[in-house]
């Protein structure tokens, strides 16, 4: 072996040395230390910790919920029975219950989801913030340019969040629910298909859908809720005798909410007050009845029919029963 050859070799040691020595130096030191140890834990003990806050949260929330949802059945159920033993008669029929029931499950689920959309925005918020925080990220800035930005947003969509909030309040105090008839004004009338935290969307008897922001939902008529009126004004020709007029109303209303067509929907007794109108050409009697929640209209319906064909078989005219201006044959052939 030459000299230069023992010389190379003796140098290639050298150099193999000091890399290891600056390699195990350079492992040693605070900065790889904290880059590929601390750093990489400490990302993922945030990532695992909120995972299962994240988790846990949801879970709870979802507990909450569902124990109010079987706790409110448990005391309609136990209601119900104390009034069959004191042999009371229930303020509510079943159908009634089972709407409100309905009802107020689709309200706790509707909360109980948002509570969980914004359990998960302050989990991972919190998160993203101390991940950047373990990366050497100053975050005290991110947090004031956030409130900033926050304030901004805030004055340049006041309508979203008005929206919003008029969403939480409706839910929370329960002003309508799905499949509730209700009227919003400005021609808005219908049935509610779905209700979020921003829009109410309705549909209305020609089939049209309207999305309705619940910002812009300054009153509302609720059809719906807990019980509905299905009020008739029935007119009747001045030459009747109005007692009997009156007395042949009342019986085929009676009659008719008795009829199995309609009386599931029916929840008291009619109720004929007499002449409410007394007009040049006729007088009208009005009836109204208690009906279950949205189904007045098929009442009415219903109780006008009957109403009709009893008059016609009683005798009991209309207002030109032959039309404006066209004399009753009968009184012709009398001539």
């Amino acid at each position: 072996m030459t000299v230069e050859t023992l010389a190379a070799a003796s140098t290639a040691g050298q150099t193999a040395a000091e890399t290891a020595d600056a390699v195990q130096q350079w492992w040693q030191s605070d900065l790889a230390q904290r880059w590929l140890i601390e750093t990489p834990i400490g990302i993922g003990i945030t990532l695992i910790v909120a995972l299962v806050l994240h988790w846990l949260l949801r879970r709870g929330i979802t507990k909450v919920a569902n124990n109010s949802i079987k706790n409110g059945r448990i005391d309609s159920d136990k209601a119900k029975r104390r009034s069959k033993r004191r042999g009371k008669r229930a303020d509510e029929t079943d159908a009634q219950k089972k709407a409100r029931e309905g009802r107020r499950v689709s309200r706790i689920r509707t909360l109980a989801g948002v509570a969980r959309s914004a359990a998960a925005i302050v989990v991972w918020v919190w998160a993203a913030l101390d991940i950047l925080s373990k990366l050497g990220v100053n975050v005290a800035p991110l947090i004031a340019s956030a409130g900033v930005i926050g304030v901004a947003l805030g004055f340049g969509a006041q309508s979203l969040v008005k929206d919003f909030l008029s969403g939480i309040f409706m839910l929370l105090e329960d002003q309508y629910g799905i499949g509730d008839t209700i009227d919003l004004g400005d021609g808005i009338f219908g049935d509610v298909e779905s209700i979020s935290l921003r829009v109410t969307t309705v549909r209305d008897i020609d089939g049209a859908l309207w999305y309705v922001r619940n910002g812009e939902i300054l009153q509302v008529a609720n059809h719906s809720s807990d019980y509905s009126v299905a009020r008739l004004q029935i007119p009747v020709g001045l030459s009747n005798d109005t007692e009997a007029a009156g007395n042949v109303i009342e019986e085929a209303v009676k009659h008719a909410a008795k009829d199995d067509k309609i009386r599931d929907l029916v929840l008291a007794e009619p109720r004929v007050d007499g002449m409410s109108n007394f007009e040049p050409d006729y007088v009208s009697f009005r009836v109204s009845i208690r009906t279950m929640p949205g189904r007045q209209w098929d009442v009415q319906r219903f109780l006008q029919s009957r109403i009709l064909n009893v008059m016609n078989a009683q005798g009991i005219t209309t207002p030109y029963p032959h039309g404006i201006g066209i004399p009753d044959p009968r009184k012709e052939e009398e001539f």
